[in-house]
């Protein structure tokens, strides 16, 4: 099935998002995920008035990764928010779990419209490691659209405060993700009303490259996947051959030639270790090489400098037979998930990503899972099943208005 859909707004509004779905490989879904995305005549007016307003402000760029960190916990961080800018949420739990390389602080985000599922032991959750290039970046500077994320999906996001680069070096951060994945599927998760079925990865930029890099090995580590993989802008690969490194090359927020800083900050420098490997850049795989994975959900912008790595992916993971939504703004830049205290368009986009997070909750209760790695998926019969299932509760409500792009 695919939906295809243009853009219907005026120049001054949010814009639609380019829309597509594909669940089977070589089958007449309609228009195919492209690998390059289109940019818009003008970048959002928000956004650009966000950017001149914080001419400082860049991932990536001349000053060291510290003055970047520093810079933007001053821009984005929760405390430096105006008050009447924070999204609402219901409560906030400040967490750890003891990790393969020391302690894992998690932030725990519980939505008030998730009240019910919680009580029932049905809540779903997202585990959440955000961007950065690896090396900037905290939960404090993403809890603002997490939250967002949260009470819009009814799901319980889980940040994780990983271990940054250049301190340390992959794959530290796949471990801590993989152990955090174990605790929310496990103890961690029950103790908090969550389904063990219902457990999501999502990620931005970096995060989401670490994202898609952990479905990779827990499939062949024959661990038990989760439900879903969100990508949000990912950095699939290096971007170094696409027209989107040229097109958006500096000025817009992420600095593209300060990418290539990034990976060297991520990568260590050993002869068993390749930049081309499956667990560092998921989208230099095969096709072949990425079948059996978790249905994926995967968000581009025009105005960025992976733009094309993040289509990329998404064409290869729908080619592979994975069950993937791509969405495309074509007006917006890199970080929107940060911006939504200064733009509309941003905060439309989160929403977006909440409705994601939203189905592939629900649609997870009738994905089976065996020890064998066997995966089956599921079906719009099966989505219309567990709603039924879940008639009393508020993720049934929710997602009833939804169900149209399914079926």
């Amino acid at each position: 099935m695919s939906n295809h859909s243009g853009f219907n707004s005026s120049p001054a509004g949010p814009r639609t998002p380019l829309f597509s779905t594909a669940s089977t490989p070589n089958a007449s879904l309609g228009p195919r995920i492209p690998t390059v995305g289109p940019r818009a005549r003008d970048l959002h007016y928000s956004i650009r008035d966000f950017l001149s307003a914080h001419p400082l402000l860049e991932l990536g760029g001349q000053e060291h990764f510290t003055v970047e960190r520093r810079r933007h916990q001053d821009v984005f961080g929760l405390h430096a928010l105006p008050k009447d800018k924070i999204h609402p949420i219901d409560h906030v739990e400040f967490t750890a779990i003891r990790g393969p390389h020391g302690t894992i602080p998690i932030r725990v985000l519980y939505p008030a419209s998730g009240k019910d599922s919680r009580n029932r032991g049905r809540a779903g959750a997202l585990i959440y490691f955000h961007g950065g290039g690896y090396t900037v970046g905290s939960v404090d500077e993403f809890e603002n659209g997490l939250r967002l994320v949260a009470e819009e999906s009814g799901c319980q996001v889980y940040a994780v405060e990983y271990r940054l680069a250049p301190e340390f070096k992959y794959p530290v951060q796949l471990d801590e993700y993989s152990a955090v994945i174990d605790w929310v599927q496990g103890e961690g998760g029950n103790t908090r009303g969550v389904h063990p079925d219902r457990v999501l990865g999502g990620g931005d930029s970096a995060g989401g490259n670490m994202t898609a890099a952990i479905c990779l090995r827990r499939m062949d580590e024959g661990r038990k996947p989760i439900a879903g993989q969100v990508l949000l802008y990912p950095e699939a690969r290096l971007p170094f051959d696409t027209p989107a490194a040229t097109e958006n090359n500096s000025s817009l927020y992420l600095e593209c030639n300060g990418i290539f800083s990034f990976a060297s900050n991520y990568l260590p420098r050993s002869e068993d270790i390749s930049p081309q490997d499956r667990y560092i850049s998921p989208g230099m795989q095969s096709v072949q090489d990425l079948r059996g994975q978790p249905p994926a959900a995967v968000f581009t912008s025009g105005y960025d400098p992976l733009r094309d790595v993040g289509c990329e992916y998404a064409n290869k993971l729908s080619q592979a037979g994975v069950q993937t939504r791509w969405r495309h703004y074509d007006n917006l830049t890199h970080g929107w998930l940060q911006m939504t205290a200064w733009s509309g368009a941003a905060e439309q986009a989160v929403k977006d990503v909440a409705q994601e997070v939203k189905r592939l909750a629900v649609a997870a209760s009738n994905t089976r899972w065996s020890p064998q790695g066997q995966t089956q998926t599921w079906n719009s019969g099966d989505i219309t099943s567990s709603l039924r299932d879940d008639v009393n509760g508020d993720i049934s409500r929710r997602c009833a208005s939804h169900l149209s792009i399914l079926l």
